[in-house]
């Protein structure tokens, strides 16, 4: 039988499309997930960002895009409209108040144990403690009066008369040695400090406030079609955030500049380092269970919290705010 080459160059080239067919498939077949963050890039949401510089995400098949939140941006209304996959949500009140409004979405993990909410105060004016401002101004934003506020009239006996408007400007505060204001551990103080003055830091989950923070929260749809893409979602996140603290940050900051380009070098470090001191992802249950766990005693705990103050009736079912399957000894695997 005689060799046909036209027969050859036929199979070779039927070989390439199909070769070409397969590393395409391939190349696309990463699950795609868009995820929000709380606020503005920052060194709170390094993990996050080291996941997506370091390729963690892209390791566990993954094509993740992070958008930046802000002032002007909801992404939990973006959520649930549909437009991104997940949500960083900033307190344990996001998924409660999920639950209260009948909204199916769900916490999968909680990457803060500590919430780096601070109240800040001027030295030497006897605003030391948080019992001490009884009855002061605090400069407080919108967000802040349905969030940890509700904990300081709930634990400490404040009132919403003592609230002066907080705009995330702190010229008022600097002109006025009374003044008091909300902030985070990780980024005002630092501000502060730079033009001389050491500010009185008072960190809320020093003073019994149990909300987690940097909540990884998604939609009971995704968790129930697609829990294989979460669990690897959490997972790459779990590395990004146990990479950015103790490894090399410097892959995730050079992603928070570009998305960010008012952050310096010199606040990302003071941030990562204020992470670190205070041990707001590496404390408490995180010791013994992981990054990211979260339990149902301490979900039990804030909202019984807030029932006592009203916010939520005592027939909610707050277990519906979240899951213990992807974090902690719940996720293990």
């Amino acid at each position: 039988m005689r060799h046909n080459p036209h027969m050859t160059h036929r199979s070779a080239r039927s070989l390439l499309i199909l070769l070409a067919a397969l590393f395409s498939l391939s190349a696309s077949a990463a699950d795609v997930l868009t995820v929000g963050t709380d606020w503005r890039a920052q060194a709170e949401h390094g993990g996050y960002y080291q996941a997506l510089a370091t390729g963690l995400y892209a390791k566990a098949g993954l094509d993740v895009t992070i958008r930046q939140g802000g002032p002007q941006v909801n992404h939990n209304q973006l959520m649930a409209a549909g437009r991104i996959d997940i949500a960083i949500a900033p307190n344990s009140f996001i998924p409660l108040n999920f639950v209260a409004q009948n909204i199916p979405m769900v916490a999968v993990a909680g990457m803060f144990q500590k919430d780096p909410a601070v109240l800040i105060a001027h030295p030497g004016q006897g605003n030391d403690s948080i019992a001490a401002l009884k009855g002061k101004k605090i400069m407080i934003s919108p967000d802040t009066r349905i969030g940890f506020w509700r904990f300081l009239k709930s634990k400490y006996g404040f009132t919403d008369d003592q609230v002066a408007p907080y705009t995330f400007n702190l010229a008022p505060f600097l002109a006025d040695k009374s003044a008091v204001q909300q902030g985070y551990a990780t980024s005002e103080p630092f501000q502060i400090e730079r033009i001389g003055i050491k500010p009185v830091v008072m960190l809320l989950s020093d003073s019994g406030y149990t909300s987690y923070a940097s909540l990884v929260v998604t939609s009971r749809k995704i968790v129930e079609q697609k829990p294989d893409v979460v669990r690897r979602f959490v997972d790459a996140t779990l590395q990004g955030w146990a990479s950015y603290l103790n490894g090399d940050p410097a892959p995730a900051n050079a992603l928070i500049k570009r998305d960010n380009p008012d952050m310096s070098d010199d606040l990302l470090a003071y941030g990562r380092g204020k992470l670190k001191e205070y041990g707001v992802i590496e404390s408490g249950d995180a010791k013994v269970n992981g990054i990211g766990t979260m339990s149902d005693a301490r979900w039990k705990a804030f909202f019984d919290v807030m029932v006592a103050d009203g916010l939520y009736p005592a027939t909610m079912d707050y277990r519906k705010a979240y899951t213990l399957e992807y974090v902690g000894k719940g996720g293990a695997r």
